[in-house]
């Protein structure tokens, strides 16, 4: 089980009733990662996930049209002040469907940070009255915002089809982007869910985190704009391989950059392993200290 170990037995009363059986909690030593018991509360994980998309816009006026209206008023924006006034290279794109094909891996994985990192705390009803798999709770944080990305997808499409662009064979690896996304945003999700329920000024610093990360991400500017060994170090960010990975799956122009996209997976999977393993580790505390 995640988190605990399950020991059955029988116990049987005085009265010579029928044996019962008996579940025993117990906290885990080491890494563990029990996906069999993940599967067995599939059904929470839906609950937990319909749930949050309703109350995402619940007594809103424009509804689930904001998962549009932020991403293109942004590729507004970008486009005015960075293509038209900075003039910054685009890889031989137009800049404004350049900026929104990097906008939407970004905007999927900054909502991610947002939602996942108060998922433990917001969740503590849940948390300190039953047992279930903590894992559960930053999944479903993480899976909310495909919702949104799906619909800005469509954006994307009709911006392609304006441009003339017809998507090539590169779109066969599209769902590994898109994996590539949510596990990026899951193991830094997994970090920040688990730091705010000991310390709650993380959500203070998400906003800050956020802006930074952007720009240490290529969205509004291309990874063939940087060389040499600055490459490698912006490479490190996970984001980097999953924005440039997108535009080309996608966009089906220019290159796979073989090493940037190796060394971003690298660092994602670390990412995502330490962050399992510290969340692992904390959750038997997070009832105690929530």
């Amino acid at each position: 089980m995640t988190g605990y170990q399950e020991a059955t037995g029988a116990a049987s009363s005085a009265a010579g009733t029928e044996p019962r059986s008996v579940v025993v909690l117990r906290p885990t030593r080491g890494f563990s990662l029990d996906l069999r018991e993940i599967w067995a509360y599939r059904e929470l994980l839906a609950f937990l996930v319909w749930r949050d998309i309703k109350v995402r816009y619940k007594q809103t006026v424009l509804g689930a049209s904001w998962a549009l209206i932020q991403p293109v008023m942004s590729m507004i924006i970008f486009s005015v002040i960075f293509g038209r006034f900075a003039k910054i290279p685009s890889d031989g794109l137009p800049y404004p469907i350049f900026v929104f094909a990097g906008l939407l891996p970004w905007t999927y994985f900054a909502q991610s940070l947002s939602l996942s990192s108060l998922s433990i705390v917001s969740s503590a009803s849940l948390v300190t009255k039953i047992y279930f798999p903590r894992l559960i709770i930053p999944l479903a944080s993480v899976a909310v915002p495909i919702v949104d990305f799906f619909l800005s997808f469509t954006v994307l499409i009709g911006m392609m089809a304006y441009y003339g662009i017809v998507p090539s064979w590169h779109i066969v690896f599209f769902p590994f982007f898109l994996l590539f996304a949510l596990a990026t945003a899951l193991g830094t999700g997994l970090w920040l869910s688990a730091l705010n329920v000991r310390y709650r000024d993380v959500p203070f610093i998400i906003p800050f985190i956020a802006q930074l990360w952007m720009y240490a991400s290529p969205v509004i500017y291309p990874v063939s704009l940087v060389h040499g060994h600055w490459r490698l170090i912006l490479s490190l960010n996970p984001m980097v391989g999953v924005i440039d990975g997108f535009r080309w799956a996608l966009l089906g122009q220019g290159q796979l950059r073989v090493t940037v996209l190796l060394t971003s997976v690298v660092v994602g999977v670390i990412m995502v392993l330490s962050g399992l393993n510290y969340f692992r580790r904390v959750e038997r505390y997070f009832a105690d200290i929530i």
